[in-house]
C-alpha cells in the first residue's frame, strides 16, 4: 500500500501524511537513540574500574543525549518544513548569513561552547564531583557544552558558563589529603602528643567505618609553626575521594577526647594584669593603677 492509497484510506492529505510519518519516525529515532545510549551506558558502567570512570561515563551519556535529541529535532523540523511546500534552502541561507552576525556578537556563548567540549574531551569534569571554579566550589549535577551547574554545601545551585572556566581544581580525583593542624600550649610535651595521635590513628584506622576511607597510616609533618600562643603540629591522612573532610572532624574528634584523658591542655587565651593600690593626687583616696598588661601563651593558667 503507496502513500497514496494510504492517504486516501485515512482521508488525509498527503503532505499532512508525510509530516505525521516524519515526526512518528523522529519520536521512534528518539526512543531508540536513548535506549542504546543507556544500554552504552550500562556496558561501559559494568566494565569501570573505578567511581571516577563511572561518573565519567554518566557525563558523557547525558552529553550524547542531548546532542542526538538536537540533531533529530533539527533533521525532522527541516523535513516536515520541506513536506508542507516550505523550501529549506533560503532558509538554509539565511541561517547561515544569520549565523555569522550572531557569531560576531555572541563570541561568548560560541566560547562556553568550546570550553565545554575540551572539558568533557580532556576529561576535566565529571557528573558528581567536587571541584572549584570561578571562586564556587560545590558537587557537579550536571555538565553541558554550554555550562556547568553546581550545588554548594549550603544548597545553593550556581550556574557557571564553561567560557568563563579558566582553572578547575578538582577534589574528586584519585585520592585526597585531609590536611588537620592542631595546637598544643608550649609547656605540653611534643613527643606525647605525637604519641598520641599515631594511637588516635591506629583507632581510627581499625573502625568499621573509616577503615576502608583512609588509604596509608597518618603521615605527622611536625612543628609547622610558633604561634603567639600555641603550637601548631600539622599531619594528615591519605583518603579516598571526598572522604577526606569526614576523616578530618572524625580524628579531631578522637583527638579532643585523647587529649582530656591524658590531660593534654588545649589552648585557649589568657591575660594577666597586676594591678598596684596607690593614692591619689590628694593622698587620700586609694585607687588602682595597671602596672603590668601580660598576655600569656595559650593553655597558661594566671
Amino acid at each position: 500500500m503507496n502513500s497514496d492509497t494510504l492517504s486516501t484510506y485515512l482521508h488525509l492529505p498527503k503532505e499532512l501524511l508525510r509530516v505525521i510519518v516524519i515526526l512518528m519516525l523522529a519520536w521512534f529515532l528518539m526512543a531508540i537513540s536513548r535506549k542504546l545510549i543507556r544500554a552504552f551506558r550500562t556496558y561501559m558502567n559494568s566494565r569501570a574500574d573505578s567511581a571516577e570512570e563511572t561518573r565519567r561515563i554518566e557525563t558523557l551519556s547525558s552529553v550524547f543525549r542531548y546532542t542526538s535529541t538536537v540533531v533529530i529535532s533539527l533533521v525532522a523540523g527541516m523535513l516536515t518544513l520541506s513536506e508542507l511546500g516550505i523550501s529549506i534552502a533560503p532558509i538554509l541561507g539565511a541561517a547561515g548569513v544569520v549565523g555569522l552576525a550572531v557569531g560576531f556578537g555572541a563570541q561568548s556563548l560560541i566560547k562556553d561552547y568550546f570550553n565545554g567540549f575540551f572539558l568533557l574531551l580532556e576529561d576535566q569534569i565529571h557528573k558528581g564531583d567536587v571541584v572549584e571554579i570561578c571562586d564556587k566550589g560545590g558537587l557537579v549535577e550536571d555538565v553541558t557544552l554550554r555550562h556547568v551547574r553546581l550545588r554548594d554545601y549550603e544548597g545553593n545551585v550556581h550556574f557557571i558558563p564553561n567560557g568563563l572556566i579558566t582553572t578547575v581544581t578538582n577534589k574528586s580525583r584519585g585520592y585526597a589529603n585531609a590536611v588537620i593542624d592542631l595546637s598544643i600550649a608550649y609547656n605540653e610535651s611534643i613527643d606525647e602528643v605525637y604519641e598520641i595521635m599515631r594511637e588516635v590513628s591506629g583507632q581510627l584506622r581499625a573502625s568499621d567505618v573509616f577503615s576502608a576511607k583512609i588509604l596509608d597510616d597518618i603521615e605527622i609533618a611536625g612543628v609547622d609553626k610558633w604561634a603567639d600562643s600555641a603550637i601548631i603540629l600539622r599531619c594528615r591522612f591519605k583518603t579516598a575521594p571526598l572522604e577526606q573532610w569526614g576523616v578530618r572532624r572524625e580524628f579531631l574528634r578522637l583527638m579532643k577526647n585523647a587529649f582530656d584523658a591524658r590531660g593534654i591542655q588545649v589552648p585557649y587565651p589568657h591575660l594577666d594584669l597586676t594591678l598596684f593600690a596607690g593614692q591619689d593626687k590628694q593622698g587620700n583616696v586609694p585607687e588602682f593603677q595597671l602596672v603590668t598588661r601580660r598576655d600569656k601563651p595559650l593553655g597558661h593558667t594566671l
